[in-house]
């Protein structure tokens, strides 16, 4: 497990049996005589949890556990007591200790306290490390992940915002399209200028060309004032059309002269009307396909397909789950007052197993729903919905790995690494056991291969 463990006490037989009891559950184990020994040892590092004895000579354990917890908010401590000392202890947990045991101690049940102190502090790291991962990640407002699929949307924005062509993205529903096309704006020179949106599949043909282009007054019954349509209120902005596919062919025309000539009249009007606007659309349409059939037209489609992107449904960016996961469990815990550490090893092997036919949106949901049937502070597989409580928690290696034939060594080992990191949800001393290797060499390769910030053991 390459846990490494403190134990501190005055008295020589009771921590070294202690530490001889945990070194056989296959913990690494240091020993301290007293507070202030306790205290040297913890600054040097590489400590998971610290196991004290409250009433010492010099530092006491009160005093040690305060000075933990300065450095390091939120470490697990356990407190040994003799038993006329049980108020100090619940002083303690009050304080924060995680627990507490009265002498002689119950070996297998100092054990079980351990591995829950341990399970926890791994759930909390791993949360902790996915938030930082997030905020360094988030140079595209919403838009959460770091596979290498997402990369290539965010290489490919970077390189188009800056333009003036016209962007087609692409992408099953749920996927996220919108959120490409916020960044898009954001990343443009246009930025301060309006961002206005409309959701074609909403509206009929005729309330739609109102809606794009406006109105003259009396142009239809209901018509009792003249009306701007978007392209007027996007003026030196973006003007994005979602689902671009459900328009008819008699609004494909009247959008294609506007892309065309950059002018257009209202509805019921004579006057012309110029317009400079970004066209931004998104469709989970084939629209070639559409374009076989006749629902679309070809010249259209080339005038908005200057520049495509595609984003990947979630089951082909399987690495990215971790980080939109604890995403929306900060969120919905946050929104329904709820603290909520992680989620445990079983719900997130069944994150992994499900498809995801409905993308970002179904798991966004799915995490909600999590979070508010959870009782506990941790998301188990019995909180999250039906349809992944089916599903098999046992993921196929298949997709995880990637690794090219004529790959080196190091290109190899660096796949391998990697994958089982994203496998075990970011867990690194998982991820070392399961390679066979230390949790500090695997810290070092993660800094060699650029797949890591370099951290501490303690980390």
């Amino acid at each position: 497990m390459n846990f490494r463990l403190l134990v501190i006490d005055d008295e020589k037989n009771i921590r070294e049996g202690l530490a001889e009891s945990l070194t056989d559950d296959g913990y690494d184990v240091a020993c301290a005589k007293d507070g202030d020994d306790g205290w040297n040892r913890f600054c040097q590092g590489d400590i998971d949890l610290v196991i004290t004895d409250l009433k010492m000579p010099g530092i006491t354990g009160d005093e040690l556990m305060r000075r933990i917890f300065e450095k390091a908010s939120g470490f697990p401590v356990i407190i040994l007591t003799a038993h006329g000392s049980v108020e100090g202890a619940v002083s303690a947990m009050r304080a924060g200790a995680w627990d507490f045991l009265t002498k002689p101690v119950d070996l297998d049940h100092l054990s079980l306290k351990v591995k829950r102190a341990l399970e926890n502090r791994e759930l909390v790291m791993q949360n902790r490390r996915m938030m930082e991962d997030i905020e360094r990640n988030r140079q595209y407002k919403s838009i959460i992940g770091t596979s290498s699929k997402i990369r290539e949307v965010f290489d490919t924005i970077g390189r188009a915002a800056p333009a003036k062509a016209s962007i087609l993205i692409t992408g099953e529903s749920g996927v996220g399209k919108e959120l490409i096309a916020d960044a898009i704006h954001e990343l443009s020179p246009r930025k301060e200028m309006p961002l206005v949106k409309v959701h074609c599949a909403a509206l009929a043909g005729s309330l739609l060309e109102s809606e794009l282009f406006g109105h003259e007054k009396g142009a239809f019954t209901g018509a009792v004032s003249k009306r701007r349509g978007r392209f007027e209120l996007a003026a030196g902005g973006t003007l994005f059309l979602d689902e671009i596919g459900e328009i008819d062919q008699n609004i494909q025309i009247k959008l294609l002269r506007v892309l065309q000539e950059k002018k257009f009249e209202r509805v019921g009007g004579e006057e012309t009307v110029e317009t400079d606007v970004r066209i931004v659309a998104a469709t989970n349409k084939d629209l070639r396909m559409e374009i076989e059939k006749g629902n679309f037209r070809e010249d259209l489609y080339f005038r908005l397909n200057v520049i495509t992107i595609h984003v990947p449904p979630l089951r082909e960016r399987k690495d990215d789950i971790p980080l939109l996961a604890a995403a929306f469990l900060k969120e919905f815990a946050n929104e329904n007052g709820k603290t909520i550490e992680g989620i445990h090893e079983k719900a997130r092997s069944r994150l992994y197993a499900y498809d995801w036919p409905g993308n970002i949106r179904e798991l966004r949901n799915c995490i909600e729903s999590a979070v508010v049937m959870c009782r506990s502070s941790t998301i188990t597989v019995s909180d999250l919905p039906p349809i992944l409580r089916e599903v098999s928690d046992k993921e196929p290696c298949e997709g995880w790995m990637h690794i090219k034939l004529g790959s080196s060594f190091d290109e190899c080992e660096k796949v391998i690494i990697r994958s089982t990191l994203l496998h075990n949800m970011e867990n690194r001393s998982k991820t070392a056991a399961i390679l066979g290797i230390g949790r500090k060499t695997l810290l070092r390769k993660l800094a060699e291969y650029g797949l890591a910030d370099p951290r501490d053991d303690s980390d």
